[in-house]
């Protein structure tokens, strides 16, 4: 029998280990930098989940998985999957998170949750003792554990990003809005600029009908000195602001330019903005919210 086609390049992450460890915040860590992620996949199902990423062309080739102990039916098999997976090809790196009783009791009590393996009227210790007897085997195979009891949120998805992702893979996307200030702020800005400084078109009578997504307009605003130094500074800010959201795991950032109506200023620097984004290799998009008011 021959072996079966292997999908090229396809590599496989299982995340596993006991309960509050952190094996969430390192699945959405890897979401976020464009893996394929899975929670509480049966471990075996992996050798069919490897064959339908070869189906998909490449587009799925990477796989983070989070195998546990709800899984406890078939987690004695998972060395032998595993093995198996691996036999055929595909990388697969086993990250086993852990962290001392203690940390974990403390963790449980904060979120009052109960333990998944606690059973009716069981006690968080004994769920978390009848966790680390399910979850040998797979500890057993794990490339590497980690005790995460002294770290923080932001710790992890430093330490994953570091150890899975390739450099320049994950990039922070930005989305640029533009709004008018009579109209509110966008209550889901990170960030808010002001571009009222600027001579607003709206008192040109030729180009008041006109939005800053138009030439009229844009050339307008863009062809003010003080709008291109506002660009140029702004671009340095944020060459040294972007990396840091992006080293503390923040994946999106919008940034909200707003003038009076939003129709006219804070459109086209926002499009300027977007564009020098992207052409410094940033992902960007833009959204217009008050463009089509009056």
């Amino acid at each position: 029998m021959t072996a079966p086609e292997q999908a090229p390049g396809t590599r496989v992450v299982i995340l596993t280990g006991v309960s509050g460890s952190g094996k969430s915040t390192a699945l959405r860590a890897l979401e976020d930098a464009g893996w394929y992620c899975v929670d509480n996949l049966p471990v075996v199902l992996l050798e069919k989940l490897v064959e339908l990423s070869r189906h998909a062309g490449g587009q799925v080739a990477r796989l983070a998985l989070v195998v546990d102990a709800r899984d406890e039916r078939y987690l004695p098999e998972a060395p032998q999957v595993i093995e198996e997976v691996r036999r055929q090809g595909t990388r697969v790196d086993v990250l086993f998170l852990d962290a001392t009783d203690e940390a974990l009791l403390r963790r449980y009590s904060e979120t009052r949750r109960r333990h998944p393996l606690a059973g009716e009227g069981g006690s968080v210790p004994e769920g978390i003792a009848a966790e680390r007897r399910a979850l040998e085997p797979l500890k057993a195979v794990a490339g590497e554990v980690l005790d995460s009891t002294q770290m923080t949120v932001h710790d992890l998805k430093r330490f994953v990003h570091t150890r899975f992702v390739e450099p320049g893979a994950a990039r922070l996307g930005v989305t640029v809005v533009s709004f008018g200030f009579r109209n509110g702020l966008p209550s889901h800005a990170d960030l808010v600029l002001d571009v009222r400084f600027l001579p607003n078109p709206y008192f040109v009578p030729a180009l008041r009908p006109h939005s800053g997504l138009e030439p009229p307009v844009r050339d307008f605003v863009l062809g003010q000195a003080d709008a291109r130094e506002f660009l140029d500074r702004l671009a340095d800010f944020g060459g040294f602001l972007l990396p840091r959201f992006a080293s503390e795991g923040k994946s999106y950032l919008t940034l909200a330019i707003g003038c009076t109506g939003g129709r006219h200023r804070s459109v086209a620097i926002a499009e300027e903005l977007a564009r020098r984004l992207r052409e410094a290799g940033t992902p960007a998009r833009v959204w217009h919210r008050d463009v089509d008011k009056e």
